[in-house]
Order: C-alpha cells, then structure tokens, then sequence
C-alpha cells in the first residue's frame, strides 16, 4: 500500500465536472486502554467488527460502488477496514495510505491533498475516525465545523460535489448506518 502524501499548498475554490465522497467511519475497535493495546494507532477491529465489515462490504457491492482511489487513515483499524472494502470491491490496487485522515488529525491537510490531486478522481472512498469525518463533513456542507453529524462506526456517508474547496461545496447525498447496510448486503 503506497503513501500519498502533501500535494498541494492550498484548498482555493474551484469547478469540478462532478465528484463524489464517499467517507467510512472504520468498525468497532478493540477499547482503548485495552491491555496490549495502549497505543491508540495499533488498535484492530474487533471480531465482531470484522463482521459488521464484512457486510459493509457487501452492501458496497450491492451498490455498485467503485472508487478511482480509495485513502485510508494509517492507523491500524482503518486501515483494516480500507482493507476489507477494498477486498470485497476488488480495488485492493487503489488503496493508499493518507496521514492526513489519522485522529489525530484536522481537515484542512486532507481539503489541501485531495484539492492538488491529478488527475482529480471522480470517486472516492476516504477511511477514517470521529470527530475527524463529521468535522469533514461540516466544512464541506457549510463551510464551517459546528454541523452535528451522527456518524456511527462502520457508517458510510456519499457527498456530492460540482466545486472543490475549503468552503461549503457539498450537498449530502446519503448517510447510512452498518444495520441499514446489513439489510442491503
């Protein structure tokens, strides 16, 4: 799995042909403080969190959801969950590591990365953590981080876009839980 990194110095405005994001909250997680599991970055997925994944999976193929890239936090339970989608999509050859969605993290770096992207995809799928993505999704919808998004764990948000930029340039397309995507998968 390649890294991407740094690509672009700034996140101005801009029209787009079309794009969607699609963003996955990673699945349910061994607890932090879980003894041999100190380190917030080397928490798996549960079993039961492999499972629900699964069907999250599943419910993607359903979908026919396909991704020109699809990003992950480097953190090891998204990056188990990235793993997983991209098997059961078989697009294990456009996943890639992305610092900028860690937890640890703000979503101006990723607005900079994914703005500079060439060619810039038309999908894409982006794997990370809360209050990371909700905040994401803010910014995107209304230009500002005070938008109170329930995202759940293993939830799977689409966000439509005709421009890119820092500022509201979104319009939410869908947000779907792991128990309405059992349902599908």
């Amino acid at each position: 799995m390649r890294k991407i990194g740094k690509l672009a110095p700034s996140a101005r405005m801009f029209k787009l042909a079309f794009m969607e994001i699609y963003l996955l909250r990673h699945g349910l997680a061994v607890e932090r403080g879980t003894p041999g599991f100190e380190n917030d970055v080397q928490r798996p997925l549960t079993p039961k969190g492999e499972k629900q994944l699964r069907r999250v999976g599943q419910a993607m193929v359903v979908l026919k959801l396909d991704f020109d890239v699809i990003l992950t936090s480097p953190f090891r339970r998204a990056r188990e969950t990235a793993e997983m989608v991209a098997s059961a999509l078989k697009a294990r050859k456009r996943l890639k590591l992305c610092a900028a969605l860690a937890a640890d993290r703000k979503p101006a770096g990723l607005i900079r990365i994914l703005g500079g992207m060439k060619p810039m995809p038309e999908r894409i799928l982006l794997v990370g953590h809360e209050p990371f993505l909700s905040e994401l999704i803010s910014r995107l919808l209304t230009g500002g981080p005070g938008l109170a998004v329930d995202f759940p764990k293993a939830g799977l948000c689409k966000l439509n876009l005709k421009k890119w930029g820092a500022g509201p340039c979104a319009s939410l397309g869908w947000l779907l839980t792991p128990q309405q995507m059992k349902k599908m998968g």
